[in-house]
């Protein structure tokens, strides 16, 4: 049954998603605006583009993988939304992420169960990327 308090303590919980979203969402959408208005966005930009173009990404989409790979998810996708991707660009760079993602929290705690971190973290950037080329090719 739905009762005040179930609606009160949802409203909190959502809020406070909100609010943790928002502190890592904003300063990065920031940070890449200044980037890109500065032209170290671009100059990043033409220094990847070649690998990235074998993804079928434009350079700046390497700073939306790296964030996502060793950040998070979330600083993924303010980095996606300060940059003007296709959408067949965006599923590229999105599946990739979904795949490989915060790699350095994620292989702490993966040695923790006994399975040794940095060949599962390789393996799990080579997967991305493979599937990522993939992804490009369907396309």
């Amino acid at each position: 049954m739905i009762t005040k308090e179930t609606w009160v303590n949802g409203l909190k919980n959502g809020v406070d998603t909100i609010w943790e979203l928002a502190k890592v969402i904003i300063p990065l959408t920031v940070v890449i605006a200044v980037l890109k208005e500065t032209g170290w966005l671009g100059l990043l930009a033409g220094r990847m583009e070649p690998l990235m173009s074998v993804l079928g990404l434009p350079g700046e989409a390497a700073l939306a993988l790296v964030v996502g790979y060793f950040v998070n998810i979330y600083s993924a996708i303010a980095v996606i939304l300060a940059i003007d991707l296709t959408v067949k660009q965006v599923t590229i760079v999105a599946v990739m992420i979904s795949i490989c993602h915060g790699i350095f929290l994620e292989s702490a705690i993966t040695s923790r169960t006994g399975v040794k971190a940095w060949p599962l973290a390789f393996m799990r950037i080579l997967v991305s990327i493979l599937a990522g080329l993939s992804v490009n090719w369907l396309f």
